[in-house]
């Protein structure tokens, strides 16, 4: 019996383990950035409070916010693998497209195109700096610079 070697969880479990990383990321993040601004926003000497009341009240925003675009992603990428039966970058750049526009679809269908194809070339981004990334690093044979002459040694 031959063995696929699977570095990610099977498609129904990936998608809830994206949710949760991109919400924790989100939720992360928000924490940060919204801190920041509850303390600069805050009069002096109430800046500590200001940033903890700003946290709590919008970081849980921004990380539901990244939870909802990565389970959409990751459900889209499952589906897209599931119907093509194979998995390359085009999957991830086609679930990019398909989410921005799902997401920005209550705007209306020009602006829902609009971001269904800014995300999509940011996932196209994403992906060719990736393969880039993995040629860069890969274990392969590493080309030799030549030697010198014996001559040109000798004078260097």
């Amino acid at each position: 019996m031959a063995h696929a070697d699977h570095q990610r969880d099977p498609c129904p479990w990936v998608i809830l383990s994206d949710f949760g990383g991109a919400f924790s990321m989100g939720a992360i993040g928000g924490g940060v950035w919204h801190g920041i601004k509850g303390a600069r926003n805050s009069p002096r000497g109430e800046r500590w409070v200001g940033a903890i009341s700003t946290i709590k009240a919008r970081a849980p925003v921004t990380g539901g916010n990244f939870g909802v675009w990565g389970g959409m992603f990751s459900s889209f990428d499952c589906a897209i693998k599931g119907y093509r039966q194979k998995e390359d970058a085009w999957n991830a750049i086609s679930a990019g497209f398909l989410t921005g526009g799902c997401l920005a679809l209550r705007s209306g269908p020009k602006s829902a195109l609009g971001s269904a194809v800014a995300c999509g070339i940011l996932l196209g981004v994403f992906e060719g700096v990736g393969v880039l990334l993995s040629r860069v690093f890969s274990e392969g044979p590493r080309p030799q610079l030549p030697q010198l002459p014996e001559t040109a040694q000798a004078i260097a």
